[in-house]
């Protein structure tokens, strides 16, 4: 099942913001990447039972046709 590009290009930003917040520790942030079909590299640093610092890799993607 493939997305318009506009759907796409907003849940990507949608990630984006969510990564940006460190909100990348739920069951919404899986659902998102499972639709934007991210294959990159998230990263999530924890420090004193809090989310320190959180990241992704971008050039991890490819076009599915």
């Amino acid at each position: 099942m493939t997305q318009p590009t506009d759907e796409k290009d907003a849940g990507f930003a949608e990630f984006r913001r969510k990564v940006r917040a460190a909100e990348v520790l739920s069951a919404a942030m899986e659902r998102l990447l499972a639709e934007i079909q991210f294959n990159g590299k998230l990263s999530v640093i924890v420090l004193n039972g809090r989310v320190f610092k959180s990241g992704y890799k971008e050039g991890y993607f490819r076009s599915r046709s």
